[in-house]
């Protein structure tokens, strides 16, 4: 038997492929001025990326700080709403159901103005159960499921000046993790005067692993335009960038938060989005706090 070698003919010849090894060596080599630039650029955003780290973590540190030094120690943080959720959980089994914010807000005129999304507990007014404390405003008697339970509510100092404020260049929204039947009373008493212009209760929230969260992005608004005001970074947890935290309140009729929140929100004419409006809060929070730290 006679074998047979069969030649395979390749299908570039030797000079082209030799031509093609040359263009791509020829393609991979740099001048010595790219691979400066581009060395240079790479140093410039890693050392860009490592402040922004080293300051995001500085803010966390602060404002954890400044939730301490606003609780005192012998008060229960949030003891009257926690009492608030526990009832609700046991009388009303419409909350433990799944929330989800799919309902947008009514159109808003002109639609270009700017939200402002408050929360209520913590934020503009202390509340608690039974037995009365020593300071209070005033009394709500909410019903959940048939059971009467009563609050007494304490009014963060400057709420008042502080709506006014607000209702005057801004779409004002609170947005509580409260139940309706508690919170609705709370507003009633606490926006005489109408600044407020609409109410999101627990049911507009997420929950996610257990906690509930204000989602922003289907409410209707652009991003850009609103801002957030909670005591509870698990509130604002999938906008963070639209936040500006703020020290529980309980019972320190000295607090002066929502004053510093005034002055905040009376410059914001420089600012088209309100995401750059709360980094600039922000970083003066951080320069404020190297101070005390000093």
């Amino acid at each position: 038997m006679v074998s047979r070698i069969i030649k395979r003919t390749p299908t570039k010849s030797i000079k082209d492929r030799k031509n093609h090894h040359h263009h791509q060596q020829r393609r991979r080599k740099r001048s010595p001025i790219k691979k400066a630039a581009a060395a240079t650029a790479s140093v410039v955003v890693a050392s860009f990326n490592k402040s922004i780290r080293i300051c995001h973590r500085r803010l966390v540190k602060i404002f954890n700080k400044l939730v301490k030094i606003g609780t005192p120690k012998k008060t229960p943080r949030k003891k009257g709403y926690q009492f608030l959720n526990k009832v609700a959980a046991e009388h009303s089994p419409d909350v433990r159901r799944p929330l989800f914010a799919t309902k947008p807000l009514p159109p808003m005129y002109p639609p270009m103005k700017k939200t402002v999304f408050l929360d209520l507990d913590e934020t503009l007014v202390h509340s608690k159960p039974d037995p009365p404390p020593e300071k209070y405003d005033f009394i709500v008697r909410p019903v959940i499921d048939g059971n009467r339970v009563d609050f007494y509510v304490l009014k963060r100092p400057l709420i008042d000046e502080f709506l006014a404020l607000l209702a005057k260049k801004f779409e004002v929204v609170v947005f509580t993790a409260g139940v309706e039947e508690y919170a609705s009373l709370v507003l009633d008493r606490v926006d005489k005067k109408g600044a407020i212009s609409h109410r999101l209760y627990r049911d507009s929230c997420r929950e996610v692993d257990g906690k509930f969260v204000k989602d922003l992005s289907g409410l209707g608004r652009d991003l850009g335009n609103v801002v957030i005001v909670d005591d509870n970074p698990n509130s604002f947890a999938l906008q963070p960038e639209n936040a500006i935290p703020i020290r529980p309140f309980t019972e320190d009729l000295e607090d002066r938060e929502l004053g510093r929140l005034i002055e905040f929100f009376e410059r914001l004419d420089g600012f088209e989005d309100m995401r750059d409006a709360v980094k600039h809060y922000l970083g003066e929070v951080c320069e404020e706090g190297k101070k005390v730290e000093l």
